[in-house]
């Protein structure tokens, strides 16, 4: 078996709304963040916006193709018209029917191929899969993660390493083929990028009643989000782009302990997709 594993990249999504149009945005949902009964009884003036903050949200995407071209044996069962068909011939072959059966064994071989292909998206800080498609068609910048550091704004900092996902998708791309021959076995992680998106998050205050709440607006599609968080500083430890990008042969080898894998780290593809 062939695993090619592409070179990691990292990019920033950039985003299509301005500060000045995210707060224009924020402040005409003032009167409506806390609640629909909330609409008829606060004004505008008693809400304010306390805290805002722009936030780089950390994902992955991974492309991972298998392709397994392979032989094998097979016996298949032919059924015959009538109890008249004594014998049939396939290619200048003949098959004896047997007397007490309408059917003629035969055997030959089964030329099989099979393609699989997925498309994933990771969180970056949770490690769930999540629905990330529509961002790939907004403008995108690669970056160096160890100084990715835009002014006034907040990087989260990704918690899950390319190895992660690499194993992950992997595990679910890898699978054992009935065969005599094996011809091709390749399996190809296309793409392993890391992607920073924008989030705008704006802190409300509702003086009269003491109450705060928080709305999230995304930076590329300008839809509020729900269940809103401002994190006013950077959680969770920050890992080095040499601890992030760390897929290599040792950890591929994981997959099959013991196995004679082939690893391949296919930089050549990573530079195509950027060509």
């Amino acid at each position: 078996m062939e695993i090619k594993v592409a070179e990691e990249q990292a990019f920033v999504l950039r985003e299509t709304m301005s500060w000045d149009q995210a707060r224009e945005k924020a402040w005409d949902k003032k009167t409506a963040v806390f609640g629909t009964i909330s609409r008829l009884f606060v004004k505008g003036e008693d809400i304010e916006i306390a805290y805002s903050e722009r936030r780089y949200e950390p994902f992955w995407h991974l492309v991972c193709s298998a392709h397994y071209v392979y032989d094998r044996h097979q016996k298949w069962t032919i059924h015959v018209s009538g109890p008249e068909v004594k014998r049939i011939t396939i290619r200048d072959e003949d098959f004896d029917v047997p007397p007490d059966k309408q059917q003629v064994g035969i055997s030959g071989i089964e030329h099989c191929e099979e393609l699989y292909q997925r498309d994933v998206f990771v969180d970056g800080v949770s490690g769930q899969s999540v629905e990330r498609a529509a961002y790939l068609e907004f403008a995108a910048e690669p970056i160096d993660p160890d100084s990715f550091a835009p002014e006034n704004s907040i990087i989260v900092p990704s918690q899950v390493r390319a190895s992660s996902v690499v194993r992950q998708i992997l595990g679910e791309m890898l699978k054992p083929v009935q065969a005599d021959t094996v011809l091709e076995e390749v399996v190809a992680v296309e793409a392993i990028d890391l992607y920073y998106a924008p989030v705008y998050a704006f802190e409300y205050y509702w003086r009269s009643k003491d109450k705060r709440t928080v709305a999230e607006f995304d930076g590329l599609t300008g839809e509020q989000r729900r269940e809103g968080k401002a994190l006013r500083q950077q959680l969770g430890q920050v890992f080095t782009k040499e601890v992030l990008f760390d897929v290599g042969a040792d950890v591929v080898g994981m997959i099959i302990p013991g196995g004679s894998i082939a690893v391949k780290v296919a930089k050549a593809v990573a530079e195509s997709r950027r060509s």
